[in-house]
């Protein structure tokens, strides 16, 4: 039986995930230390998180919603963080990001 900690966890691997990303950009090369703490410690406690839900989810499911969420997610916040633009083709990519996400997990049981 999966419990809802088991989403809780993913999500929060996600969030993990989109900060350590976007403080790579930060830190221009690993040469600045607190974007490079950020980075090195959120892909730490994401991937441990990614582990732990892999105890009850299927890691077919786990990871096209960790990465698919994920790209969006740092996608979003190079718009809102840096100031990168945001397109109708940029809208249109997400999109299918989600999409191919759906499709693959219509049925992870």
């Amino acid at each position: 039986m999966l419990s809802l900690s088991s989403y809780l966890l993913l999500g929060l691997a996600i969030v993990s995930e989109i900060a350590a990303t976007s403080a790579l950009k930060a830190s221009h090369g690993m040469s600045r230390a607190l974007p490079a703490i950020i980075v090195v410690c959120g892909y730490g406690v994401a991937f441990y998180l990614l582990a732990l839900t892999l105890r009850t989810l299927p890691v077919g499911y786990v990871y096209a919603l960790w990465s698919g969420l994920g790209v969006i997610g740092v996608a979003l916040a190079g718009v809102l963080l840096y100031g990168e633009a945001f397109s109708l083709m940029k809208a249109g990519g997400m999109a299918l990001i989600m999409a191919g996400v759906i499709v693959l997990n219509f049925h992870h049981g």
